[in-house]
């Protein structure tokens, strides 16, 4: 049993790494999930893949639901375990999907939380030293709210992919679709300032290499370096709540259609596939606008 097990989930792992180009942060997820799986046959010992029935899928998502999981949680655990059925039937490795016909439950309508423009400017604040790695964290905050990418795409920027003549940068999003997004002023002279006082000095004596964002070693940054480093900044300045990557694209993507941006606009920086996942932000934007003129106008 455990040896197809096994090797199935590893033939998948690289199915989602070579075809569909996933970021190492999903395929973890995928691998949690399907290991957890796992764990649950062991129990109800079952043996093999193609012996899982219906039945054993309903017992499954029971399990789930007196473990009081978010309903999120359980949507993306049987997300990742009807895909790994899926293949598994296109490798012809079992016959049938099991978790093709089970519905996932439907999740809570929460809108994307973002920052207000006087919250940014704390933050912006708690990085202003001139030392090398506050260079990079203001380059990476800047870069960050300027172009509203993917924590991801951040750390995958390679030096040749910036154009500082027309301020853009060559974005390669999810399944390898490129992108050019621009960047104002503020990350430009971000950007620059890192690049000529702080990279170099934080590469010393490191293997060269030409990855833009690199950690105090010099080596590349990764995804979970950035979120730290959001972290600190975040303790560092006068803010109360929590922080992520994801936190910056939803603030850039509200404040462009905040001030008058087309949707189409901010679909096509965004990188997102269908216009109906920008379109949750012209939901944000209303109660942005109405909090606004609230605060703001005389008779409000």
């Amino acid at each position: 049993m455990k040896n197809q097990l096994e090797d199935s989930l590893n033939m998948f792992i690289e199915y989602l790494q070579i075809e569909k180009n996933y970021s190492p942060y999903t395929i973890e997820f995928y691998s949690k999930d399907i290991n957890q799986f796992f764990h649950f046959m062991k129990n109800q010992v079952i043996n093999q893949l193609e012996a899982v029935q219906f039945t054993d899928v309903r017992l499954y998502l029971t399990e789930l639901f007196s473990e009081e999981l978010a309903r999120k949680t359980i949507a993306r655990r049987i997300s990742s375990l009807r895909s790994f059925y899926r293949f598994l039937v296109r490798e012809k490795i079992v016959e049938n999907n099991p978790f093709s016909t089970v519905s996932i439950p439907k999740l809570e309508k929460r809108l994307p939380d973002f920052f207000y423009e006087e919250e940014l400017q704390q933050l912006f604040s708690s990085c202003d030293s001139d030392s090398p790695l506050s260079l990079r964290n203001r380059a990476i905050l800047e870069l960050l709210y300027a172009t509203g990418i993917r924590v991801g795409e951040c750390t995958n920027i390679q030096i040749k992919d910036l154009d500082f003549s027309v301020s853009t940068v060559l974005i390669k999003g999810k399944g390898q679709k490129e992108r050019y997004v621009p960047f104002g002023s503020f990350a430009h002279t971000a950007l620059e300032a890192y690049i000529k006082d702080g990279r170099s000095k934080l590469m010393k004596d490191h293997t060269s290499h030409s990855f833009l964002f690199v950690n105090y070693r010099g080596g590349k940054l990764t995804d979970n370096g950035v979120r730290d480093i959001l972290n600190k900044m975040m303790n560092a300045s006068s803010l109360q709540g929590k922080i992520h990557p994801h936190k910056l694209r939803h603030s850039f993507a509200t404040h462009m259609l905040a001030n008058g941006a087309d949707m189409r606009t901010v679909q096509e920086l965004l990188g997102h596939a269908f216009l109906s996942s920008t379109q949750i932000y012209t939901h944000v934007t209303n109660d942005y606008l109405k909090n606004t003129y609230m605060s703001f106008h005389p008779r409000a």
